[in-house]
């Protein structure tokens, strides 16, 4: 052994172990999801997301400023409405309650960064992610209702859209309709590589979205592919994506490294609710550090190379970067 190289140099203590730091981390890379309930005053814990709470429009607020106490300032919306329908009709009603809700934070917060989820599923009363034909979803009619409601979202101040429905086409047909209206400026950050994920229970049972029949696989990724993950970004990238995203992010590390090494444009990891849950109900048996896993899985994620990450932990991560404790 050549006794001349000894990495173990560059570990003797943290102030060596931060300055030789391949990953940096910051808070401008974390997205915090926040849930707004039209029927809701106040606010209200979710017994399936723990530490996470519903809020009113009359408190939406408070959520925002919890953000930026923490030192992150941006969110995705998603919405709880007073009504569904077969066709979702109140994801683009003008006054829906993320349109009022991203009017209320913009209102009293403008440069707190507000991204809007556009899907159909908390909004239809199936529960699927667009317009029906049969027992199927209808992906070209459901293509009008996403382009709807997104140029609502806009018209109402989003700063970005998000849509997570899996339609094939819908990037095209909503930068269209934004292009067409004058909001060539609003970003589309795309749900690119949204898998068929058994992770998603938790969210499905705090938004109220799951479906009342069968089951997402017809739009959503089949987990067993990787070379898809790619060809579905280069379909989004081709169709005028902004920002692309792979969801969930711990199961699909290797599909995050794939995507960042092949796109030049910004790379988004949604650490889902099913994560999240799973790191909670560890810690509350005891068998693991919660803020030690939770600060490494958002390394790792970080790692594998996402340039930002939608997580439930954003406020706690932010804390922890800001100590130096990570990134």
């Amino acid at each position: 052994m050549d006794l001349s190289i000894r990495p173990r140099r560059l570990r003797g203590n943290e102030s060596i172990r931060r300055l030789c730091r391949e990953t940096r981390l910051s808070p401008d890379s974390l997205i915090y999801p926040i849930f707004v309930d039209e029927t809701l005053t106040g606010t209200r814990p979710i017994p399936s997301l723990e530490g996470q709470l519903h809020y009113g429009l009359d408190s939406v607020g408070q959520a925002v400023e919890d953000c930026l106490a923490h030192g992150v300032g941006r969110c995705i919306l998603f919405g709880l409405p007073e009504h569904k329908d077969a066709t979702g009709s109140s994801a683009w009603d003008e006054h829906g309650v993320v349109q009022e809700a991203v009017r209320l934070i913009k209102r009293s917060y403008p440069d707190f960064y507000v991204i809007t989820d556009v899907c159909m599923c908390e909004y239809t009363d199936h529960g699927h992610c667009g317009a029906l034909c049969g027992h199927s979803v209808d992906n070209d009619a459901t293509l009008e209702l996403l382009a709807k409601t997104a140029l609502s979202h806009a018209r109402a101040g989003a700063d970005m859209v998000a849509p997570s429905d899996m339609m094939d086409g819908r990037v095209a047909a909503i930068w269209a309709r934004l292009d067409e209206h004058g909001f060539q400026n609003v970003p589309i950050l795309s749900y690119s590589a949204k898998y068929a994920s058994a992770f998603y229970g938790p969210f499905r049972a705090a938004a109220g979205s799951a479906p009342s029949f069968g089951d997402r696989k017809g739009y959503q990724m089949d987990p067993h592919n990787r070379k898809e993950a790619l060809k579905e970004c280069a379909l989004d990238v081709e169709e005028g994506a902004d920002l692309l995203m792979v969801k969930p992010a711990l199961p699909y590390l290797d599909v995050i490294r794939e995507c960042a090494n092949a796109f030049r444009l910004p790379l988004c990891a949604y650490q889902v609710s099913g994560e999240y849950a799973m790191i909670k109900a560890a810690a509350r048996e005891g068998l693991i550090d919660e803020y030690r896993v939770m600060c490494e899985s958002a390394v790792s994620i970080f790692r594998a190379g996402a340039n930002m990450l939608i997580t439930y932990y954003a406020k706690e991560l932010a804390d922890a970067m800001r100590k130096g404790e990570i990134g």
